[in-house]
């Protein structure tokens, strides 16, 4: 077989399981790709040794017959994640050099259930960004191009290295993490599926912290088949995470027949903002056709606190966000600046942290303190705090009427270049998040799934999102909405 690396994590698995091809074959196929696709900044700490070590052990335990669904597939994880002796950098060049002593208890599953890790992946410093523009590393840079453009293109953010990655074919899935859409709008750029369970299904634990009440990790992978056969390996209570919720994990992967018969999809009013895009305007509306067409009921309803959901959201992550990062001080890891003759402690502090911090996570930092100050507190935070209660309710009204999962556009554009909105006004950037910041504030679960091409010839998702806890039931309608939209498209390769 050649080209294993263009594999999904289904087929991949089947072939292993049959003897075709082994582990150390498909993770020879991805380094190779890996180190063929330097022009894409996706991978950033890579692990040859580590990946090669792992898959040998994987194949002994296939020959074995004791392997996991996961077990000698090639992945690649997120820098945020904490992994064991190899730079855990968030991408920040204020942890250079940070190498933990410890494995994320999501790394760790994976690497339990055989899965092998090829490297660190790019992303937005400590997560923050919609255009992976903010990382020390450099920009990641999408495999997709415009029509005949050679203009670089953004893979979204902040999981953007992740998604570079996966619709490039450097590896066969990757970690994400999304605490305002970070998983399902780089997914949506990239043409690639990305799911973001509900709030407590994955253990937050060794994974660098951004906002602690909307952070939650999942997987991006080439189709819907593949992210419920990483969820599930990704998923489970961990009694070091006091979010983590004690749920049996279903198996996902047996809850795919594509049988939607009889289920509500709600379409939003409020999701129709002024000045959409008319090819995200149809691509929504054929979606919800196509879902028609497979027997769901197509219902219209309201969700009307959505127009305060950004405003609240650019409030509460920004406060979590300066309450987290108070940690990175030159104390006891990471970067410590120079200090001059006399400098003292709040010296050492002020001059780690400007030297340290890149300017958007300054600038959310900044946002973040000012809004939990005194004067501001009952003005901004416990206002956005009661807006979020709101928001959530509006989602609680609509899953109590009956509806099953809600169908929305991912984002409100397909990816841009490179460098075209770092000089607009941040606002520009953070409207990227206008469909997904809801899902994070109420705690749902969400998924982008590939539905179309823009006429630029750019992938557009649409996203799905269902009932807390009813992954299994949301990756099903997201089976049948794949299954109608055909999706195959892949970028040129250009690197």
């Amino acid at each position: 077989m050649s080209d294993l690396n263009k594999l999904g994590l289904a087929e991949a698995r089947d072939a292993l399981r049959k003897g075709e091809v082994t582990s150390v074959e498909l993770t020879e196929s991805c380094l190779k790709a890996i180190d063929d696709a330097d022009a894409l900044n996706a991978f950033v700490h890579k692990t040859p040794e580590i990946a090669l070590e792992r898959a040998k052990a994987a194949d002994a335990r296939i020959k074995g017959g004791d392997a996991p669904s996961m077990c000698g597939l090639p992945i690649g994880i997120k820098d945020l994640f904490c992994t064991k002796g190899v730079p855990s950098q968030a991408a920040s060049k204020i942890l250079e050099g940070f190498k933990p002593e410890y494995e994320s208890t999501v790394s760790q599953q994976l690497a339990d259930a055989g899965a092998v890790m090829l490297g660190k992946l790019n992303m937005d410093e400590f997560a923050m960004g919609s255009s992976n523009e903010t990382s020390v590393y450099g920009n990641a840079v999408s495999p997709w191009r415009r029509g005949n453009d050679d203009a670089q293109l953004t893979p979204g953010g902040s999981s953007g290295g992740s998604a570079s990655a996966v619709a490039a074919d450097l590896c066969l899935a990757a970690t994400g993490t999304d605490t305002g859409g970070s998983i399902r709008q780089p997914a949506a750029f990239t043409g690639i599926t990305g799911i973001k369970p509900t709030y407590g299904r994955c253990s937050r634990w060794g994974i660098v912290a951004f906002a602690s009440s909307l952070d939650q990790a999942g997987p991006m992978t080439k189709n819907v088949r593949d992210a419920a056969i990483m969820l599930e390996a990704m998923c489970g209570h961990d009694p070091k995470d006091s979010t983590s919720a004690e749920l049996a994990v279903p198996n996902f992967e047996a809850m795919l027949t594509g049988d939607i018969k009889g289920k509500k999809i709600g379409i939003p009013k409020e999701y129709r903002m002024d000045g959409m895009p008319a090819e995200i305007e149809k691509l929504w509306a054929e979606g919800a056709e196509m879902l028609k067409a497979a027997g769901a009921e197509i219902v219209d309803i309201s969700l009307p606190h959505t127009k305060y959901a950004l405003p609240a959201y650019y409030v509460i992550a920004p406060a979590e966000a300066s309450s987290n990062l108070a940690r990175y001080d030159g104390v006891r890891y990471g970067r410590r600046a120079q200090l001059a003759q006399g400098d003292g402690i709040t010296e050492m502090y002020e001059k780690t942290r400007a030297e340290g911090f890149g300017h958007e996570v300054q600038r959310r930092v900044m946002v973040g303190t000012y809004v939990l100050s005194a004067g501001f507190y009952d003005a901004y935070y416990n206002r956005a705090r009661k807006v979020r209660t709101l928001i959530k309710n509006d989602f609680e009204d609509v899953f109590a009427a009956g509806i099953d999962a809600i169908l929305t556009p991912a984002t409100p554009s397909a990816s841009f270049g490179l460098g075209e909105m770092t000089d607009a006004d941040p606002v520009q950037m953070y409207l990227n998040d206008v469909f997904t910041v809801t899902v994070n504030l109420a705690g749902l679960p969400g998924i982008s799934v590939p539905a179309g091409l823009d006429k630029q010839g750019l992938p557009l998702g649409l996203q799905l999102i269902g009932r807390p806890w009813d992954e299994g039931d949301l990756l099903n309608t997201a089976y049948a909405l794949e299954s109608a939209a055909g999706f195959v498209a892949k970028p040129g390769k250009w690197w």
